[in-house]
């Protein structure tokens, strides 16, 4: 297995480990601002989110670099990615800091997605990510660190970036998704 595989294997290990810091880590244990609430949970999740952030970053910069894309991290990178992004976001739904809506709307555009791009596959099309996915990708992840910080340090002139980032990210992924339906809708509509 080579570097970026173990990078991506290692990303996946780090999303039970973010369960685990937030499932067994009281909120209240360790609280480091009394303003916002952050805690030692917060900034060990925000820790663990951030070495895994940047495994991604390496993985894809060493795999091209030195020619060492494979089929499986192909398969196996955009996995890790969405386990990672959708396994936080769905903590922090559990936690009350991400609203519902945006979180299930987010997870259910990639659940159509994946099936759009597995059916093109099937008739030999390869469908690499968009402008609007990319900036969804790129907007969850700065959602997934202020939400993770508590809004820090926005907080303390009360401005929800937080929020404003996540529903930014719900407009982009829903209208990737819909770029994505457009681009595909010949493979989905020929069955009907």
């Amino acid at each position: 297995m080579n570097l970026p595989n173990k990078l991506t294997m290692l990303r996946i290990v780090m999303v039970p480990v973010v369960v685990l810091i937030y499932l067994l880590i009281p909120q209240d244990f360790c609280v480091v601002s009394q303003t916002n609430g952050l805690a030692l949970r917060d900034i060990l999740a925000f820790l663990v989110f951030a070495a895994a952030s940047f495994t991604d970053m390496l993985d894809g910069q060493i795999a091209r670099k030195q020619h060492l894309i494979t089929s499986f991290g192909k398969f196996a990178d955009p996995i890790a990615d969405k386990m990672l992004v959708n396994t936080l976001l769905i903590l922090l739904v559990y936690t009350h800091q991400a609203n519902v809506v945006a979180v299930l709307l987010m997870i259910a555009r990639d659940l159509v997605v994946d099936g759009l791009r597995m059916l093109a596959s099937q008739h030999g099309k390869v469908v690499s990510a968009g402008f609007f996915g990319k900036l969804k990708t790129v907007l969850q992840m700065f959602a997934i660190v202020f939400l993770l910080l508590k809004n820090w340090p926005f907080v303390y002139v009360g401005l929800p970036v937080d929020q404003i980032l996540l529903w930014a990210a719900t407009l982009a992924s829903l209208w990737s998704g819909f770029v994505y339906f457009v681009q595909l809708k010949d493979y989905v509509l020929e069955s009907m």
